[in-house]
């Protein structure tokens, strides 16, 4: 199988959303990106350059006199100092959201930092999972890694973070203050925090983490259940490890859990594909030339075994290359409700400065040839999901619907 840098990121609306609260609105980036070319003219003196460089964009309307006019409105009018700095990366994303495509994106250097361990699921840190409150800035341990540092150092989920080094948890942006707790592998960082009203510290050894992508359990009946939250580039070691520890318990049938998997790498979920699926193309990509690439399981590896694969509205991307892919080899049965519907496809180029884009580049379809972008995939068995437990009742598989749906269905197939 060819080796591509090709990435599908997460899609799920929430998630979009999140991100582009961060971005200036189109208008005023607009603005911004005359203020900073006309910056760019003046101290380069790069004029004819410049216009070429709008001409390949299709931009040879711009009124350059307009830009300048609008740069001494800004330095006129507006009421505060500017941040150079903060402008520029302004007009590098207002550049990409200028394309009308919510998944072209610009990264600042940090931004894209936080991109590469949610695609690679690896950093060097404490292995935390951190939030915070908007109402009081407090920062809480939502969840603490098996084995990571912050639980061998005894920090524990309900845990308020009050300081990092000396820096409050309170006093800054949530993704600012994480880069005070993680660091290079092997240093220090001391961790102040509060548990039912009293205070403490505690030195911990940062480490390499690995950010789990991968949960599973064997249910009655010998079915596994394997629950994959995002396609990452430690996906494929995780989901061998629980496949071989389920198939070692003597798994008949398997479910596989999609419905809050947002996407990820795409070359994950095509060597996952190749370890589920019989010989054949599993999913192929066509860009504006009309040249494709074909992604395929080359049927040296596959599972003899039933099959169901649960999905929402929030199983996008990657993830919908899964579902597809089983079911165009109607290789097992689709259970829930239509997924959300992205199949296009991003590269992620970084940058000299240590920033990044992301840009869509192809659409990618499924073995029978359907582009699912803006339709999604509709269900073998359609089926809303319902908590089958009282209010006082915690979650489990044994009280999900959808899940004992398919178990259902799997424990007909194994007869």
């Amino acid at each position: 199988m060819k080796e591509f840098e090709e990435e599908i990121i997460d899609a799920t609306p929430d998630k979009e959303d999140k991100k582009r609260k961060k971005s200036f609105g189109k208008g005023v980036l607009t603005g911004v990106l005359c203020t900073l070319l006309i910056f760019c003219l003046i101290l380069g003196g790069t004029a004819i350059y410049l216009t070429r460089s709008l001409g390949g964009l299709g931009l040879e309307g711009f009124n350059l006199g307009k830009l300048k006019y609008i740069t001494g409105l800004i330095n006129y009018y507006y009421y505060e100092d500017v941040d150079a700095e903060a402008l520029g990366e302004g007009v590098y994303k207002g550049v990409l959201e200028g394309l009308g495509d919510p998944y072209s994106v610009y990264y600042t250097e940090s931004e894209y930092e936080d991109l590469m361990i949610d695609t690679t699921g690896n950093y060097a840190g404490i292995g935390a999972v951190l939030s915070k409150n908007v109402d009081t800035g407090e920062v809480t341990v939502v969840n603490v890694y098996e084995g990571a540092p912050a639980e061998k150092a005894g920090l524990q989920s309900g845990d308020v973070i009050v300081t990092a080094d000396g820096y409050r948890g309170d006093g800054e942006e949530l993704d600012s203050f994480v880069r005070h707790i993680r660091g290079e592998e092997g240093t220090k960082v001391i961790i102040e925090y509060e548990r039912e009203g009293k205070t403490d510290v505690v030195e911990v050894t940062r480490a390499q983490v690995s950010v789990p992508s991968v949960t599973y359990e064997m249910l009655p009946g010998d079915i596994g259940y394997v629950a994959l939250s995002e396609f990452s580039g430690n996906t494929k070691e995780q989901f061998d490890e629980a496949m071989a520890d389920l198939q070692s318990q003597g798994m008949k049938a398997v479910v596989f859990d999609l419905r809050f998997n947002g996407g990820g790498l795409v070359d994950s979920v095509v060597e996952i594909l190749d370890e589920i699926l019989p010989e054949g193309i599993t999913v192929y990509m066509e860009d504006k030339k009309g040249e494709r690439t074909d992604y395929t399981s080359d049927g040296e590896h596959y599972l003899d075994m039933p099959i169901a694969v649960l999905t929402s509205e929030n199983t996008a991307s990657a993830a919908e290359i899964f579902a597809g892919a089983i079911r165009d080899f109607e290789y097992g049965t689709l259970i829930g409700t239509k997924t959300y519907g992205k199949g296009i496809v991003q590269t992620t180029v970084p940058l000299s400065d240590g920033s990044a884009i992301k840009i869509t580049i192809a659409s990618y379809y499924t073995p029978s040839g359907e582009c699912i972008h803006k339709k999604g995939i509709q269900p073998d068995v359609e089926l809303e999901y319902e908590f089958l437990g009282g209010d006082d009742e915690e979650y489990s598989t044994s009280l999900d619907n959808q899940i004992q749906k398919a178990c259902e269905i799997l424990r007909q197939e194994i007869k």
